[in-house]
Parts: C-alpha cells; structure tokens; sequence
C-alpha cells in the first residue's frame, strides 16, 4: 500500500509538472518572438524616464557600469544615483561623473536607517522629476544603449508596470552555473504567469512603473518591516492582468554581477526567500504547486524506484518530463 501511494504522487507530480510546462510555460516560447522587434516611436513623442540606483559602497562598479546608463540613446531622461552610507569613494566617483553628464542626479544618504535598500529607493523615487521609473543596481549595467526606448516601450494605455530581464554574467564554475540556471527558472515563472495575467512578481534590476502607481500604493508601506520586496511585493501587490506587461527582447537585458561564494549567494537568497509568505494566496498556491511538484518528481521518484525496483518505468517518467522540459525551452532561450 504504502508503495502504491508513492507511485501515485511520483506520477502525479510528473503530469503536474509536464501540464505546468506545456500550458503555462509554453506560452512564453510563442510570445517571445514579436517582441523582439524596436519599438517605433518617433523621438519627440517620447515620454521622459527616471532611472534610479541604489548602492552603498559600489565604488568600483559605478566606474565600470554608470557610463552605460549615462550614454543611453534617448531623448529625456536622468539618472539618480542614491549614494547609501558609502564609506568608499562612491561620492568622489558620482562627481567625476557629474561634471561630464548633466542628466546625472546623486543623492546622497547619511542617516542610519533600516537594512534593505527599501529607505534608499523611496528617497530616489522623491527625488525623481518624471513619472516614469525604470529601476536597476550599481552592480548591473544594460545590454544596450536602448534599453531605456525598449523598457518604457512597455507602458501605454492601462499598462503601468513593465517586468524586464535581467540575466548574471558567465563565470567558470558551478556556483555560477547554478546562479544563471535559477534566474533563468525563476523569469520563465514570472514572465510566463505575468503573459496569462497573474503577473505576481518582478526583478528591481530591470523594473519599470509609473510614480503615480507608487503613490496610490502608498509605496512600500505594506511591507516595510521587512529588508527585501522592493520589488517583488510591490509588483504582487501593484499588478494585475491589465496594467502589466514584459519586455522580452535582449536590448532590454540587463547584466548584473553574480556572487562568487556560496556564503554570499545564501545570504543573498535567504533575504528574498523571507518576501513569498507575503504573496497573494493564490500567488502562493500556483508556486507551492510548482515547487512540490518539482521535488516531488524526483524524490517520490527515487522513493519508488528503492521501494519497488521499477526503475524502467521511472526513467520513462523522467525522460518524458526532460523531453517537454527540453522541448518547451528552446524557443525561449533562442
């Protein structure tokens, strides 16, 4: 009996995750393709965007990285760098800066304040001039000098928040392999459930929406006591089929620098595990579904295959699952 009921969850979770893959995630693959084309809006039509960074002590990166934000091919456009109790030479790099860019606006924090960059992204949004807020991180740098026509090609009529892609750069190693699988999962996820509208998340390194959106949400209010969801909970919160939308093509990426330690990587993870309790409920069912299913396929799997030596008939479950895995993939990593 109790072989039996291992069996059914192991089958279960399979078709669980294979319906998951070809209803859901496949839908990604056939949207991907229009979208890669250039937005075709004449210049002076344009609406103005505020680009905001945050950082603290991101000396070295803002040397490497701000230029690119900076000579980004748009009309109207500043950028606000929040300078967040650095201790380097962060400052000293903003005003080098700013003597040759005018659009560059440093804003710098001095007070102490809770840890997140929640405290310093609020002082950035108040500072910012237009109504359009296209968000990244001192350690992240766009793919192209059009990222900016690309990210607020997102936002008309209803629309008001537009989810990009932000991708980390290749290292050698298995810590980095991992790290690009994950963000590559974790985006088929919320792209995909964003496409058939329940957006439930977005990535702060490549997110735009309107200020006016953020005032009526009354900011990050709902979840200040925790460092984490300044953009996942407030697009959960902010988002719904209507007035969001994604942009897919690879002038829209943004890079960003990934951790190099395992230490680094968890501390990184744990504070972002901490924000999905706060998700709408159903958020939580559809991903506490996944999830399960996902453990559960390869778990029960071997659970069963101990149990009862069927190991023919779990290979065929397993590779029938990485063939709609393999299948479904490729047009959305083309």
């Amino acid at each position: 009996m109790g072989t039996t009921i291992i069996g059914l969850v192991f089958m279960g979770a399979t078709l669980v995750q294979v319906l998951f893959w070809l209803l859901l995630f496949s839908r990604l693959g056939r949207y991907a393709e229009p979208v890669n084309l250039e937005p075709e809006q004449p210049q002076t039509e344009l609406p103005p965007v505020s680009i905001i960074i945050c950082g603290c002590n991101e000396a070295d990166n803002l040397s490497k990285f701000l230029d690119r934000f900076l000579s980004q091919d748009y009309p109207f456009f500043e950028v606000i760098v929040v300078n967040d109790n650095s201790v380097d030479n962060s400052e000293k790099i903003l005003l080098e800066f700013k003597k040759k860019y005018s659009i560059l606006r440093p804003v710098t924090i001095k007070e102490q304040h809770p840890p997140g960059k929640k405290y310093a992204l609020q002082v950035g949004i108040a500072a910012a001039k237009y109504d359009l807020l296209l968000l990244s991180d001192a350690d992240c740098y766009p793919s192209s000098p059009h990222w900016i026509r690309f990210m607020q090609s997102t936002i008309k009529n209803d629309v008001l928040i537009g989810l990009g892609y932000s991708p980390f750069e290749y290292r050698h190693g298995l810590l980095n392999r991992f790290i690009r699988f994950e963000a590559i999962y974790t985006a088929i996820q919320y792209f995909s459930f964003s496409i058939v509208g329940m957006p439930y998340m977005g990535v702060g390194r490549n997110l735009i929406y309107a200020k006016s959106l953020y005032q009526r949400q009354q900011g990050f209010s709902a979840h200040l006591d925790i460092a984490s969801g300044d953009d996942d909970l407030f697009v959960n919160a902010a988002a719904n089929g209507r007035n969001t939308a994604v942009m897919l093509a690879a002038e829209s990426f943004v890079f960003s620098i990934p951790k190099t330690t395992w230490g680094g990587y968890y501390h990184q993870k744990s504070r972002h595990l901490t924000t999905g309790t706060r998700y709408k409920p159903v958020h939580q069912l559809y991903l506490g579904l996944l999830s399960a299913s996902h453990f559960l396929h390869y778990t029960a799997g071997l659970a069963w295959g101990v149990a009862t030596g069927q190991w023919s008939m779990i290979l065929v479950f397993y590779l029938a699952r990485a063939t709609v895995v393999a299948t479904v993939s490729r047009p959305i990593l083309s």
